[in-house]
């Protein structure tokens, strides 16, 4: 019997599912293309039953491929961390939208717990920000009637999307919590690795309606899969799982991953630092180790670019066609205050007008959006390189990977190598590394493209000028 695993990916864009043979060869892989509503509110969210349904196409579709004789020894699931759902307890039903880690609604609310913000730090690791599940969370509470009914018949349960998938697609519907998706709630504690009551009696949520916090190898279940039952036995974030596609974790190396959102990552061995302006992040836990990792986050990346499309009436492809133009023709850019879906690490400011400082053409404006991401980028670098033993290179992988200009920019800031990852499946292969365990050890690592830094003098300065402007609009923003 040939081993095959299954590695299950949820995104932002698409549900995924990707099957790997026992050498880590990828042998078949399918994606079902998911929708995101976004309204006047700045409401950013998923229909729950279109990504159950999605997944379980995909699921079906790469099964399909294996040949007599095989099986699916056992499947992982990752997926966007801080987005959550609310469903009924017995039957799965979703009682909520999917509301996306990129939705800040109940920003204003969450303001009253500023004066706890260290307290919560302290326990999560987590900078105090409605992008993550528990404000939420509260929300649901507070305005959705099926919401409330269920919860008067005790028959509530809320919490991050992998929880609910897992609900929906194992048999049995168990009621389980990865760490890595957990902790993006903001009601989850490092030290006790289990939900906090004294985070919950903050938000003002019951620990009834919590799924039981688990690590992140666990028999979860069984999928139904056209090959029969397949034993889910990890589940984590799509974050975490990804640095673990180039082997074991490296503490000299900043993992970048350019998707949706943006985000910095580097292990820290031994004792975790202070690092107030960072995040603390589970990167993976089993029954006798946790690790971890600290993160920046970019919240504008791909999707600071689909506004721009938005903006300019232009396909992204286009844009990007525009900005060649623009960089051939030696064209500077203008500075681009980067406050899509709020800004992240390391100044989190949960509400900030996106602009441009300055004029240009459509492709310099183009490059100025290029460039803002590279700088909050840098600005993660720097807060990054404070931690640990010196940084040596930035791996870099995900969609935006393949734009040379985004990459030069981030080794001439950075002045470090830039290794282009040639894996746009990293994600889904580190997910397999962790289902395979052991048996992945022999696993081949994906090749590098190593790109040396440039010395750019201009970039530099409009770095300097562009942290200036972004402090001003810090300032001026009512934070």
């Amino acid at each position: 019997m040939t081993d095959h695993y299954l590695a299950i990916d949820q995104g932002g864009h698409a549900s995924r599912a990707l099957l790997f043979a026992s050498d880590g060869a990828l042998i078949a892989s399918a994606s079902e293309s998911i929708a995101t509503s976004r309204n006047a509110l700045g409401h950013v969210e998923h229909d729950p039953d279109e990504l159950v349904n999605s997944l379980q196409r995909a699921i079906n579709t790469v099964c399909d491929h294996l040949a007599p004789g095989s099986r699916v020894r056992a499947a992982g699931l990752a997926t966007q961390r801080s987005s959550m759902v609310c469903w009924h307890r017995h039957s799965g039903k979703a009682l909520s939208p999917v509301i996306s880690w990129q939705d800040r609604r109940n920003a204003t609310w969450l303001e009253r717990l500023a004066p706890c913000a260290a307290e919560i730090r302290a326990r999560t690791g987590l900078v105090l920000t409605p992008h993550y599940g528990a404000s939420k969370m509260r929300w649901c509470l507070d305005h959705l009637p099926a919401v409330q009914q269920a919860a008067a018949n005790g028959e509530l349960l809320m919490g991050p999307l992998a929880s609910f998938l897992v609900c929906r697609l194992v048999a049995g519907r168990p009621l389980l919590a990865d760490p890595a998706n957990a902790s993006r709630t903001q009601l989850w504690a490092l030290a006790t690795r289990d939900w906090s009551p004294q985070l919950l009696t903050l938000f003002g949520i019951d620990a009834t309606v919590l799924p039981r916090a688990v690590t992140s190898r666990y028999p979860y279940g069984d999928l139904t899969t056209p090959g029969g039952p397949v034993p889910l036995t990890v589940v984590t974030g799509d974050q975490s799982a990804a640095p673990f596609a180039f082997g074991a974790l490296d503490p000299e190396t900043a993992y970048l991953n350019l998707g949706t959102g943006a985000f910095a990552q580097r292990p820290v061995p031994g004792i975790l630092p202070d690092a107030p302006r960072l995040l603390v992040s589970v990167v993976w836990s089993d029954a006798t180790r946790i690790d971890y990792l600290l993160e920046g986050t970019v919240n504008g990346a791909a999707s600071a670019l689909d506004w721009l499309a938005t903006r300019e009436h232009m396909p992204v492809v286009q844009l990007l066609a525009a900005a060649d133009r623009a960089l051939a023709a030696g064209e500077t850019p203008p500075l681009f205050i980067n406050g899509v879906s709020g800004l992240g690490a390391p100044f989190w400011v949960s509400e900030l007008e996106s602009r441009f400082i300055g004029a240009g053409s459509d492709g310099a404006r183009v490059l100025a959006v290029l460039d803002s991401i590279a700088f909050l980028l840098q600005a993660n670098l720097e807060e990054l390189s404070m931690h640990g033993p010196p940084l040596g290179r930035l791996l870099v992988t995900g969609g935006l990977s393949a734009n040379e200009y985004l990459c030069r920019c981030l080794g001439s800031l950075s002045q470090l190598p830039v290794d282009r990852a040639d894996d746009p499946e990293a994600t889904s292969r580190g997910l397999a590394r962790l289902v395979a365990g052991d048996a992945a050890a022999h696993w081949p690592v994906a090749d590098a493209a190593r790109q040396y830094p440039v010395a750019n003098p201009g970039l530099s300065a409009r770095y300097q000028q562009w942290r200036a402007a972004l402090d001003a609009a810090i300032a001026t923003s009512g934070r």
